[in-house]
């Protein structure tokens, strides 16, 4: 069975939405807890499987921070790594070699990229974009406008 064809039987089996993107990359997508979705895409190479899940948009602000948290995540991670793209965006990746590729290999690899990527959100988000939450949640409170979509944040404006 191809890599591409044992994913697809992963997908499958373990009733996880997803889509052939190409006869090489396959799409696959996620709810999360702290992210509405996540997505996860998989790139069958001559000699490698790639999967790469996209987390954050390049930070506005505090990137040293945001760039030392990911570098101590890459120290405990297996099976991927944090990174950026040539925009700053930040992404959770993987590259492993085909021989090794089996249902057991794609659960674990699966369970690494959605969990850290999800897991990841709200810190990274807190770390990058504390002055655009702050001026969001002081417009929606000085409006009585619901602050919902910051809840998560809320440890940052309580009161002592």
């Amino acid at each position: 069975m191809t890599v591409l064809k044992e994913l697809i039987s992963f997908c499958e089996v373990n009733k996880i939405d997803h889509a052939l993107v190409n006869d090489t990359t396959l799409l696959t997508t996620f709810s999360g807890t702290q992210r509405k979705s996540l997505s996860i895409v998989f790139a069958v190479g001559q000699h490698y499987l790639r999967g790469e899940t996209f987390v954050a948009r390049n930070p506005d602000d505090n990137h040293e921070a945001v760039y030392r948290w990911m570098l101590e995540q890459n120290i405990k991670l297996v099976l991927a790594s944090y990174g950026v793209d040539q925009f700053g965006d930040i992404y959770l990746s993987s590259s492993i070699p085909i021989a090794n590729v089996d249902s057991e290999l794609i659960d674990q690899l699966l369970g690494v990229l959605v969990s850290n990527s999800d897991s990841s959100f709200n810190t990274l988000i807190e770390l990058g974009f504390r002055n655009a939450i702050e001026r969001e949640w002081a417009w929606r409170t000085s409006r009585g406008l619901a602050a919902d979509n910051l809840a998560a944040f809320s440890h940052l404006f309580d009161s002592d």
